[in-house]
């Protein structure tokens, strides 16, 4: 069974940092592609960034330059930089896989950027 489990969210300042992470188990990294998505307060969820199998990432243009995403294979984990955070940023932020036929999202962790 794959399981997603995301931590690193948290409260921030303006212009602050935090990093992300995606544990995943059940699957073998090098071999799946893992998607960051977010969810603002009253809307809708959104795509952010995705790293694939063969390690090329992709990543939405409202975060460029600010976010981005790594891989540790050995540890099964998925990061999430983010920098430069700005009030717009918050949201439950998610990480998703397709896996032998199959969607599994984490529950998602809390990124607040607030004074």
């Amino acid at each position: 069974q794959v399981r997603l489990v995301e931590s690193g969210g948290g409260l921030v300042q303006p212009g602050g940092s935090l990093r992300l992470s995606c544990a995943a188990s059940g699957l073998v990294l090098r071999l799946a592609t893992i998607h960051w998505y977010r969810q603002a307060p009253g809307k809708e969820r959104d795509w952010v960034t995705t790293i694939s199998r063969d390690g090329t990432i992709n990543t939405t243009e409202s975060v460029k330059g600010r976010f981005s995403c790594s891989r540790d294979v050995a540890r099964s984990t998925v990061y999430l930089q983010m920098n430069s955070l700005q009030p717009e940023d918050t949201a439950v932020y998610s990480c998703n896989t397709f896996w032998r036929g199959r969607n599994f999202w984490g529950k998602g962790t809390l990124v607040t950027v607030s004074t």
